[in-house]
Parts: structure tokens; sequence; C-alpha cells
């Protein structure tokens, strides 16, 4: 029964909310621990039938697998876009998860670099090898744009505008934004283009990617994560790294230097500034660090 309301909501998901790939498998994941509940518990009901108690007894279960906070958050959201798209396709007259409550969730402050140790990395890059060319252009262009590691993999050459220093970014839903670029990943994504990835036998469809692997594919966002990984180590960082860690910085060096927070939303293609604010708690730990060291009433 469940199955045919499954399948409507992904393409509900798909066509009306157009998220990203990733996002809707991890929507319908969440599906499918809710109706496996419900055969666990033997509960024979359909969408319609659901209560907000038949929910929260889910949750209940939901916590003793012991998923994190995080998960547990993201399945009731899941579980919400579900009864939304139920209550506009007409399958049930209400929603029970209005009431229904999301952990609390203290939020994480990520790893950040500072513009010393982004230089390390980079100056870690082997430039005698051809993918080190590149990985240098790669580096470059995620530090100075703030972009998200699926937005570089897909980075499209009829979407550089480098001559007036703008490239043109789709992020997610498919949403296009101009981020202005850097002196710095002009230079090396120019140096990498005349002299890499003209030599590489480039496969049908990829024509318009800009970054490349030996086989003239795109690469994977794995491969991105394992550059950086490896770069880290050579630099010899040993904070948490991942490629979602240049765009943190960005923002956060950003807002350190005064940028204004809508600015900064702009840039990093964010569609809450509430997602954008979580960089001005970094800012108020910088603040606090800078009274520290240099007002009198702080010093120790």
């Amino acid at each position: 029964m469940w199955q045919a309301y499954k399948k409507g909501f992904k393409a509900w998901l798909q066509l009306e909310k157009s998220l990203s790939e990733n996002s809707v498998e991890a929507y319908l994941h969440d599906m499918e621990m809710f109706t496996a509940f419900l055969v666990l518990e033997k509960m024979e009901k359909s969408p319609a039938e659901i209560n907000l108690q038949d929910l929260e007894k889910f949750i209940l279960h939901v916590n003793t697998l012991g998923l994190s906070v995080a998960s547990q958050a993201r399945i009731i959201s899941g579980l919400r876009s579900f009864y939304k798209y139920c209550l506009l396709e007409d399958i049930t007259k209400s929603n029970p998860t209005l009431l229904l409550e999301a952990p609390k969730m203290r939020r994480k402050l990520p790893d950040t670099l500072s513009f010393t140790e982004i230089e390390q990395m980079i100056n870690s890059i082997d430039l005698s090898k051809p993918e080190g060319v590149r990985n240098k252009a790669i580096l470059e262009t995620m530090y100075s744009c703030g972009l998200r590691v699926s937005e570089v993999v897909n980075l499209k050459l009829s979407c550089l505008f480098l001559d007036v220093g703008f490239i043109k970014v789709t992020g997610k839903g498919d949403k296009e934004r101009l981020v202005p670029v850097g002196n710095d990943a002009i230079k090396h994504i120019n140096i990498y283009r005349n002299q890499i990835r003209n030599h590489i036998a480039i496969k049908p469809g990829e024509e318009d990617i800009v970054f490349l692997n030996r086989r003239g594919q795109r690469l994977s966002r794995v491969m991105i994560f394992l550059i950086i990984k490896e770069l880290a180590g050579l630099a010899d960082i040993q904070k948490n790294i991942s490629p979602h860690t240049f765009r943190h910085s960005f923002a956060t060096h950003l807002v350190e230097g005064g940028a204004d927070l809508r600015a900064v939303q702009e840039m990093l293609g964010h569609e809450s500034i509430t997602t954008t604010e979580i960089y001005t708690h970094l800012d108020r730990e910088f603040l606090r660090n800078t009274l520290q060291q240099f007002h009198p009433a702080f010093k120790q």
C-alpha cells in the first residue's frame, strides 16, 4: 500500500521541489525506516490513519537505535515533507507532524583552516605532475569562491567569466548564482586549461566540464575528498579536514574581516540567512580571542 505513496512522494521531490538525487534518496530512506517500523509494530495503517502518537512512537524507536540528534531531526524533516505532499495530493485531510517535536540540536562549529594553513596545503602540491596543476586550480577555486564539492566537480567552462572575475555556479535545487573569483584562482584555472586540459582526450558529454581526470571524465566528490586529505597530511595539519572545510574557511574569513552576512549568504548560495548565521558564532569566538589578546581588562 505504501509503495504507491512513496513513489508519488519521490516524483514530487524530484519535480516539484527540484531536490538533488542525494537529498531525494535521504528522504526515501527515512520513509523506508518508517514503513519498516509500521510492519514491525503490525500497524496496518494508511498515511491518513497515522496520528501524532504513532509518529512519536516511531521517533522513540529511532532514538533507541542510537541515531544521532542530527539524523533524528532529518528523519522528522522527511516525515514533515511527506505529509506536506500528502496534503497537496489530497491523500490526507490533516497533518499529524505539526506537533511532532524535533530533538534539540546543538550546532557544532566546524573546523576551519587559517589562511596560512590553506597556503601550506596549496604549497604541498607537486606541480611537476599534471594532476598537481589541476589540484592547485581546484583548491584555489574552492577557497576563492566558497564552493560546495558538488559545485566544483560540475563546474562548466561555459560558466567561467574570468575576464570580468565571475563564475556561474549551479547549487542546490539547480539554483544558479554568480560568484566573484579571485585573481589567484583565475591564474591557475587558466594555467590548467592551457597547459594540461588541452592535452586530455575528453569523453563525450564531458566537453564542458572544467576539471577532468586523466581519462577525460569529471572528478568524483570522493576524489576531491582524497586530494584534500592527502594535502592536509603533507602539510601536517591535524584538524578534521574535508572539502567542506574550504567552504567554511571562506565564509569564516569573510565574516571575521567584517563582511555583511547577507553578502556571505548570497555567495554561499544559502536559501536562508539562518544557515549563514552559524558564522556569527565563529565570529564571536574570534572577537573573544581578540579581546583576550589585546584588551587590558581581559588579559590574565
